[in-house]
């Protein structure tokens, strides 16, 4: 049996130790350094090594990756005085997993080729924990195809899937920014259908129920809806993190000339978190935006969402899956079909509710075609962009059945009809109608 490459991993944090335990359950030989040694404690006690700096971690490895929260934490860890690139060895290969702006990473691979060492793009996809505890996630790979050739056995056994999506670096992190932009966009609406119903007189758990079993459902209705119900707005990634990732989108779709006319409404409601709230705030707290402009929240009493990520830290997901035919899996009590729920409300809520869910499902609609275009314009094919989009979404009834979906922009006629916004405050979706309406 040959030996195993020695794997070095800069950045513990929520992304970086799951895959560091896949790791070393597959018995790679594994090196790691962070910032915060203490991030570290974990992954030590389970067998990987502790070194003092990005250079000695480097050392003797393989393969080199980088998992860091933004642009210049990869340029200082990889190219800095005690840099990963002083201690790497001819035919290494280094792996960005960060989303990060590409000029950066281009930037860094053209001081790597100086060295002999391959550079490889590789964001991870879907939606951070998600992929990684759900065993759902792949990754986006662009640069040195013989680095990919060289990797490929560790992203495989780390993710899902991986995709060598082109040689030329750039266009990985375009793929992870668009399928961003769709998780992102149903987020931020999905904070304002809540208030909605909430301000209507419709119970937050029967609509959530009501919402996956209709064509809204997407990893936002189903996942996102708990860490809003219990407060926690989801501990698992930072709406620093966020934001610079909406940045990134519409700087990305200005350079390639592509309008993105509902993707820079979210970009500026996620700007607008930033700029009301901390930046170490979990990123969910965006959907708080709306709460505090109708004086409103949306907890569920008593509710705490199923994840560790959620108010309960010390949750442990089930050991039983359930997986649709695409290969993607979730844990119970998730599943991939929904029945609406038994209780029967007055009238005319139940119909409020459906137009609400038309609306979504036909803001997801729009949304993606927005990620297509951009997609395109880069050079992606058709069957590769809904590929990835399948795996760093996952599962969304649009987008699953986008060859069934019958959009109508009717709904926008007969959202306006109800007069939501005499009643609320809902600026994200009144300019997004406004949009619609030009």
């Amino acid at each position: 049996m040959k030996n195993k490459a020695t794997v070095a991993y800069i950045g513990t944090g929520h992304m970086g130790r799951p895959m560091i335990f896949k790791l070393l359950e597959l018995g790679y030989p594994v090196q790691v350094y962070d910032k915060y040694p203490e991030a570290a404690k974990t992954v030590i006690e389970a067998g990987a090594v502790w070194c003092n700096s990005p250079q000695e971690v480097a050392q003797n490895a393989d393969i080199v990756i980088t998992n860091l929260p933004l642009p210049h934490h990869v340029t200082e860890n990889i190219l800095g005085e005690n840099g990963a690139l002083n201690g790497m060895k001819t035919g290494s290969t280094w792996i960005d997993f960060s989303t990060t702006d590409y000029h950066n990473t281009k930037y860094i691979a053209g001081e790597a080729k100086k060295k002999g060492v391959y550079s490889l793009e590789a964001p991870v996809s879907n939606l951070s924990h998600m992929g990684v505890d759900f065993g759902n996630m792949s990754f986006y790979v662009s640069g040195d195809r013989e680095g990919f050739d060289i990797s490929k056995e560790v992203l495989n056994g780390v993710g899902k899937i991986s995709f060598f999506v082109m040689n030329q670096i750039g266009e990985a992190q375009a793929v992870k920014l668009l399928t961003n932009l769709l998780c992102y966009t149903a987020i931020v609406v999905l904070g304002e259908v809540l208030i909605i119903a909430k301000t209507c007189g419709i119970p937050l758990d029967w609509m959530w129920q009501f919402m996956k079993a209709s064509q809204a459902n997407s990893f936002a209705a189903e996942q996102i809806s708990p860490f809003i119900f219990d407060g926690s707005y989801d501990n698992s990634c930072s709406l620093e993190i966020a934001a610079k990732d909406s940045d990134l989108t519409v700087k990305l779709a200005e350079e390639f000339n592509v309008p993105l006319p509902l993707g820079k409404i979210i970009e500026a409601r996620y700007r607008q978190a930033g700029k009301t709230y901390k930046f170490s705030e979990n990123y969910i707290i965006v959907t708080k935006l709306v709460e505090d402009e109708n004086n409103i929240d949306l907890r569920i009493p008593g509710f705490t969402a199923p994840s560790p990520y959620g108010l309960n830290r010390n949750y442990v997901y089930s050991n039983e899956f359930v997986k649709d035919d695409f290969g993607r899996i979730k844990p119970h009590p998730y599943q991939f079909n929904y029945d609406r729920p038994q209780q029967k409300l007055q009238e005319p809520l139940e119909e409020i509710a459906q137009t609400l869910t038309e609306l979504m499902a036909y803001i997801n609609y729009l949304i993606l075609q927005e990620s297509y275009k951009l997609g395109q314009k880069i050079g992606l094919s058709q069957d590769l962009l809904v590929k990835v989009i399948r795996w760093g979404c996952g599962s969304s009834w649009v987008s699953d059945n986008e060859n069934s979906y019958q959009p109508n922009d009717r709904i926008v006629a007969k959202f306006k009809d109800y007069n939501f916004d005499q009643k609320v405050n809902i600026p994200t979706i009144n300019k997004i109608i406004a949009v619609l309406e030009e």
